[in-house]
Parts: C-alpha cells; structure tokens; sequence
C-alpha cells in the first residue's frame, strides 16, 4: 500500500516542475557563450546545471529506482562524471541535446513518481553502503531540493549575465525602486569598510 499524505506528491512533484521550468527559462534570449561561460570561481555556468539536474534525474528517480532510462550518460558511462564532468557542457554538447536530455528525464522520472508512488523502494549504488537503501519518496525530496537549489544559482547567474532577476524582480519594483533598494544596502555595508 503506498502511503501518501493528502497531496504530497501532488505538491513535491509541482515543486519539482516549477524549479525545472525555472532553470531552462534562464536560458531564454542568451548566446551560446553567455550559457556556456562559468560566472563563479567555482565554474558554475547555465548549461552546466541544465546537464548536471538531467543526470540527476535520471539517477535519482529512475536508475535507482529499478527503472533505468533508455539513454545512457557518456560521463556516466566513462565515470567523468566524478571529475564534474556533469557541471558543464563540452564544445559537442548542444544546447538543444542538454535541454531535450533534461526534458527526457522529467519525463522519465515523472513517470516513476506516477507509477511507483513514494514508498518505493529505492537503491542508491553510488552512496556509502549503509545508507543506499531508501524510498523514492526521499529520493523525490532530495531531488526537489536539489533542483530548486540550483534554480536559485540559475537566477544568480542570469543576473550576472544581463541584468535579468528572478520571476518576482518585477513585482517588486520598477528599476528606480531597485537603484534605491540597492544604495540603501550599499550604505549599511560602507558603514563596515
């Protein structure tokens, strides 16, 4: 019997699309190079995160699931993948085949969250032995979290790029709002310089 609170995986899974959605739509209106380009010391690039949250995906909440995909990950296959290889995209790599491979996976990994339920048993082979065991219903977490995570580095990165804020940027104020907004931290940050 699966057990499922009243909307639960109605909620995570609606969570889980949102923080998708967000990510691919930082990609809109950029070049090539604005979505290949790392904008943190640490590399963090847009279509980075696109190929690290498909990998994820497909890892997560299908392979461990007992529902592997049909397509297998070169970085994966190679084990590259444990040098992060999966955080940025290779000059063969298109965005058109990093979007469609993420697009694939949710829907791979929508198809085990509809099928299996939250109580799942779930196998995670590359975690240390004694906590490989779980359900997909903690897998779903993780992978929520995870996403939505990475859709706040998105919304940082788009930022660095061009300018353009989160989804709520505009609702906040007009561009004389956000000049003020931003003196006024500037001022109680100089008061420590």
């Amino acid at each position: 019997m699966v057990h499922d609170p009243p909307g639960l995986t109605a909620d995570l899974h609606r969570y889980l699309q949102e923080a998708r959605e967000r990510v691919v739509a930082s990609l809109d209106g950029l070049t090539e190079y604005d979505i290949r380009r790392p904008l943190t010391p640490t590399g963090t690039n847009l279509l980075g995160l696109v190929k690290h949250l498909a990998g994820n995906e497909l890892g997560y909440l299908g392979d461990s699931v007992g529902r592997p995909s049909p397509v297998r990950l070169p970085w994966v296959e190679d084990g590259s993948i444990w040098d992060s290889a999966d955080m940025w995209a290779t000059v063969e790599e298109t965005t058109d085949y990093l979007v469609g491979l993420y697009r694939s996976a949710w829907k791979h990994a929508d198809e085990s969250i509809d099928e299996l339920g939250l109580d799942a048993p779930a196998r995670v082979s590359w975690w240390p032995e004694d906590r490989r065991e779980t359900t997909l219903g903690a897998l779903l977490v993780r992978v929520v979290a995870e996403t939505a995570q990475h859709a706040g580095h998105a919304d940082i990165v788009r930022e660095l790029i061009d300018g353009r804020a989160g989804r709520d940027h505009d609702e906040m104020g007009d561009a004389d709002w956000w000049s003020r907004y931003v003196g006024r931290i500037q001022h109680a940050a100089d008061q420590y310089h």
